[in-house]
């Protein structure tokens, strides 16, 4: 009869105090809390009282939960259910959602599918196959020749360097063919788009280099969350380990890459935290990792960030000996102009 009563709340997302009553009810089934939410959904009893809960972040389901008294009773669909019609009014088909492995079976009879799990943390998404699809498509765009080395880097390339060139010369150099992934996650200070021409503009040159998007299969909001959180202290392990896993099982052997090239890490934890990880997880999968010292302007280690900076300060001679040229024609052009524009109103 109480289950008769219970209600729907939505909250876009939660603030104050029904927001902390969630997150208490999130800690009493061994969740946290993400701050990244923009959209949860709270399934209620008649009185008030939380008997389960769900949330979505962009095409992510997470943080979800039932009250142990009421499993069984057909509450998690209802709530996942109310996820994904929501996500569908927003344009959003194609969903992943994180889960304990223990509730496998529950989400495949909802039309999930695995993509890969470690022993706390599984990952599925509603296309049967997705990735196997994405992976077929990327490889028919990039026709792969014969070789016995292929080698991979994955970077944001926040704008593109001369320290991000000066890494995939080098790594190029160690294998037959080198595969750079661009995240293609829009969460930087520059558009996954421009990120993405300004890296495949650079390698041009390069006849050994094939530059991809990474999709949302490689460190993106679904597979590694923490990658994104800038005010972390560091990354999760488990979150790192689960998005270097899905490296390992599926792009390894559809591109037959034997190594991945990592720079040096001096400033990001959560980007050193992952390099870890990776150094951990990448060998038991036979995949080499390869570390190559940050490249330098004299005393000064480049990086995108200190490029970011000059950039947002209006220094743009001083740019010059940090990027590429092509990278330098765009943060001079009208294009980059506009965008500096828009950063800077975003700061203030």
């Amino acid at each position: 009869m109480e289950l008769a009563n219970s209600y729907l709340e939505e909250g876009f997302p939660f603030r104050g105090r029904k927001r902390k009553k969630m997150e208490q009810f999130l800690e009493k089934s061994g969740l946290t809390y993400d701050a990244q939410i923009i959209y949860s959904v709270l399934l209620c009893k008649g009185d008030g009282e939380i008997i389960g809960c769900g949330s979505r972040h962009e095409n992510i389901l997470k943080c979800i939960a039932v009250d142990e008294t009421y499993q069984g009773e057909g509450l998690l669909q209802r709530i996942v259910t109310q996820l994904i019609k929501q996500a569908y009014t927003c344009g959003i088909p194609h969903l992943f959602l994180f889960t304990k492995p223990k509730y496998r079976v529950v989400f495949e009879d909802m039309g999930f599918y695995p993509i890969t799990e470690t022993d706390t943390m599984l990952l599925l998404e509603n296309r049967k196959d997705g990735i196997s699809h994405y992976l077929k498509e990327e490889l028919a765009k990039f026709p792969l020749p014969p070789c016995k080395d292929a080698g991979a880097i994955v970077m944001n390339a926040n704008p593109f360097t001369r320290g991000h060139r000066y890494l995939i010369e080098t790594a190029a150099q160690a294998c037959d063919v080198l595969h750079v992934f661009v995240l293609s996650a829009d969460a930087s200070e520059f558009p996954a788009d421009v990120r993405l021409r300004l890296v495949r503009e650079g390698c041009r040159d390069l006849e050994n280099v094939m530059v991809h998007g990474s999709s949302e299969y490689l460190i993106s909001h679904a597979t590694f969350p923490d990658y994104f959180l800038k005010d972390k202290a560091g990354a999760s392990d488990k979150a790192a380990e689960l998005d270097l896993k899905i490296f390992a099982d599926y792009f390894r052997d559809a591109f037959h890459i034997k190594k991945r090239f990592v720079g040096e890490e001096p400033f990001s934890p959560v980007t050193r935290a992952y390099n870890k990880q990776m150094k951990q997880t990448l060998p038991a999968c036979g995949i080499e990792v390869v570390e190559i010292p940050r490249k330098t302007c004299g005393d000064t280690i480049i990086s995108a960030t200190l490029v970011r900076e000059k950039f947002l300060a209006g220094h743009m001679e001083s740019l010059r000996p940090l990027v590429p040229d092509n990278t330098y024609r765009y943060l001079v052009s009208q294009e980059g102009i506009a965008l500096r524009k828009q950063l800077l109103e975003r700061q203030s």
